[in-house]
C-alpha cells in the first residue's frame, strides 16, 4: 500500500505509538496515509479506538515478524 509518512514507533508501550501517531498526522494534510510500525502488542486495538474517536480512516492491519503495522488515512 502506498504512504506519504512512516512513523517508526517499535519499541515503544501505550499510549506512545497513539501520541506519535496523533502528532504525526498533525502535520499532514487531508487524505494523507501514515504508516506506523509498532511493536507493542496492544496497539491493534489501541489504533481501531483511536481511528473511531478521531475519524481518521485505519485503512489496514498486518502482523509480521512479531511487528505491527498500521495504514492510518488522515480525515
Amino acid at each position: 500500500m502506498n504512504f506519504d509518512k512512516e512513523l517508526d514507533a517499535r519499541g515503544l508501550n501505550c499510549p506512545l505509538p497513539i501520541l506519535r501517531c496523533k502528532k504525526s498526522l498533525t502535520d499532514m494534510t487531508t487524505g494523507q496515509v501514515l504508516r506506523i510500525l509498532a511493536t507493542d502488542p496492544g496497539s491493534v486495538k489501541d489504533f481501531q479506538a483511536f481511528s473511531k474517536q478521531t475519524g481518521n480512516e485505519l485503512l489496514a492491519s498486518e502482523t509480521a515478524n512479531n511487528e505491527f503495522i498500521f495504514f492510518m488515512k488522515k480525515k
